[in-house]
């Protein structure tokens, strides 16, 4: 009787209706029990009876019966998080039931979306099923493209698009450059930060940069092992276990936060010289305590990514999981992270009360060039220094160990790409100069290669069509709908890019090579498109030129694969690599 309810009264096609019920057995049981509700009204059996699925799996079920208030609730949250949504599905008022669903509740929760996270994966499992549908529902308000032709109805910089209010209700107390939502606050961070990150200046601090690669180089000498015999460099034999001296993924980390600390807070945080990502972390209340910072960088997207799946209930469901041990260690290391970066704020707002004019993005958030104070909350403040040191480390990192990781794979990638770098160097020079490899199109094309292929940041990032609705790939979608396209997903269109799943950086070479650039969007596109791309390709440039110059590398054995987990990023796991010098050059790091 339901279901013809239903289909009378939404002008439901029974398809929809029966794969729901066939489906979910707690689902049909909701049905049941909705149609004792509607035509039983008066009826004295619990409601709760309506359930075998609950009753077989909850002993002392019966004592419900005598406990309406407990049966109430229950049917209530039925009611909330089964009944009503999918109801809603069927009227359809904003015309989203014409897109597939990512999986038969789609149309009327977010969970498998979620669930789909928690394999480690979610845009690759997209990559696969946008190959069949370009636009596909994951929620019931969002929808996940799969044609690169929507990156600049979604994300270009006349898009009407706005930042999704899921940034609103994960940030904190005080929002920074990635998550503000309003553009004209938008528009004001970035005039305030514009200059600082303007390629001109970063240059001015590669001095920082070669620095922390100087440092770094002084372990990868002491780590050095003997050059690799023939049939070990050649593939036919695997590299002694015990010459895999060097986690290239953590040292690329160590490298790229001691060098976004020194940019952006004049501190040095000393990882590359001790081996070790330890530091002071500071509570509100003054204290401090030692605990490792990488740790500390990637649970929040994680957790994020798990219990995101209903944004009114998302505040109350973050604290909630906390009592599972799982989720419980997540916030620890993201409390963790909170007063490292507290720390970090109060260190260099100290040396800026005691007069210290240092050149660095902190000066630029707290005065303008001429010296006139921004006059912005301490809150703000380091909010920005907070997106400042996470951002601008996790996804740079990622970047030079994939690089290195698909150079190392192609030998005869790597042979052409060194070819052209050391053309340009002298044989003892340690760290190249940004002025002689910035414009190399072979060492471009190889970073930009490898951008598409594992892009750092591959979560499809979310935003919202204004209240009017607008059109993306020439359909009008209705107002206020979350829409969003994976990077990854861009990325592998083999429409755009053949061979999407080999590394080819040729590529991106000549006049083809520039017509592809709109589809590159490992940084994000238009207006709110990553303000820190420029200091990042400074260091990916530095950092491998210079290590493909010195050293040589090999991985732990042939057709060894690198690991990877998503959150918002796309995070690698340890990199044990066999490293030797080069016969170029003496000169010691």
């Amino acid at each position: 009787m339901v279901l013809s309810y239903l289909k009378q009264t939404y002008s439901a096609d029974i398809h929809h209706v029966e794969i729901i019920a066939n489906h979910s057995d707690i689902f049909a049981e909701a049905l049941v029990a909705l149609e004792a509700l509607i035509y039983c009204p008066t009826e004295s059996i619990s409601p709760l009876s309506h359930f075998p699925s609950f009753t077989n799996s909850i002993s002392m079920l019966s004592v419900l019966s005598t406990m309406p208030y407990a049966a109430g609730l229950g049917l209530f949250a039925v009611a909330y998080f089964f009944v009503i949504p999918y109801l809603e599905y069927l009227r359809d008022p904003k015309g989203l039931r014409r897109y597939p669903n990512l999986h038969p509740f789609s149309g009327f929760s977010a969970v498998p979306f979620m669930m789909m996270a928690s394999r480690g994966f979610r845009s690759m499992e997209l990559t696969e099923l946008h190959k069949k549908d370009p636009v596909i529902r994951t929620g019931p308000n969002q929808l996940s493209y799969g044609d690169v032709k929507a990156i600049k109805d979604i994300y270009g910089h006349n898009t009407k698009c706005t930042k999704d209010t899921s940034y609103v209700i994960t940030s904190g107390t005080h929002y920074n450059l990635a998550d503000v939502v309003d553009k004209p606050d938008h528009a004001r961070k970035r005039k305030i930060l514009s200059s600082a990150y303007a390629l001109k200046n970063l240059e001015t601090w590669e001095y920082k940069v070669t620095d922390k690669v100087q440092r770094m180089f002084k372990h990868f000498d002491q780590v050095c092992t003997l050059p690799a015999s023939t049939d070990v460099s050649s593939g036919k034999v695997a590299p002694d276990q015990k010459d895999l001296t060097l986690d290239m993924r953590a040292w690329t980390n160590f490298f790229t936060l001691d060098a976004i600390a020194d940019i952006g807070l004049s501190e040095k945080l000393g990882f590359l010289d001790s081996g070790s990502d330890v530091c002071i972390a500071e509570r509100k209340d003054g204290s401090t305590y030692k605990t490792n910072l990488r740790e500390a960088l990637y649970p929040t997207a994680r957790k994020q990514s798990l219990i995101l799946w209903n944004y009114e209930w998302y505040p109350t469901l973050n604290k909630l999981v906390n009592i599972i041990p799982f989720f419980g260690r997540m916030q620890t290391f993201a409390d963790n992270w909170e007063n490292i970066m507290w720390r970090r704020g109060n260190e260099r707002l100290r040396r800026y009360e005691a007069g210290e004019k240092l050149e660095d993005f902190f000066q630029a958030l707290m005065e303008d060039k001429n010296g006139n104070p921004n006059n912005l909350e301490w809150g703000e403040v380091v909010a920005e220094c907070n997106i400042m040191m996470n951002a601008g480390s996790v996804t740079t990192a990622v970047a030079i160990a994939n690089v290195m990781y698909q150079l190392i794979r192609n030998p005869r990638t790597l042979a052409k790409l060194r070819d052209e770098i050391d053309a340009v160097l002298d044989d003892d020079e340690i760290v190249a100069d940004y002025d002689k490899v910035k414009h190399l199109p072979y060492l471009r094309a190889c970073l930009d290669e490898s951008l598409r292929i594992f892009p750092p940041t591959s979560h499809g990032l979310p935003r919202t069509t204004p209240p009017e609705g607008t059109n993306i790939l020439g359909e009008w979608v209705a107002g206020n709908t979350t829409v969003s396209m994976s990077a990854l997903v861009a990325h592998r269109d083999e429409s755009v890019f053949p061979n999407a799943d080999q590394y080819i950086p040729e590529r991106w070479l000549g006049e083809e090579g520039k017509a592809l650039q709109p589809y590159l969007i490992a940084f994000s596109a238009g207006a709110r498109s990553c303000i820190g791309r420029n200091i990042s390709y400074l260091e990916q440039t530095k950092a491998v030129a210079s290590m493909i110059h010195r050293y040589d590398f090999l991985l732990a054995y042939p057709g060894w694969e690198l690991k990877r987990l998503e959150t918002m990023n796309l995070i690698l796991g340890d990199m044990p690599v066999k490293i030797w010098r080069r016969d170029v050059g003496t000169a010691e790091a």
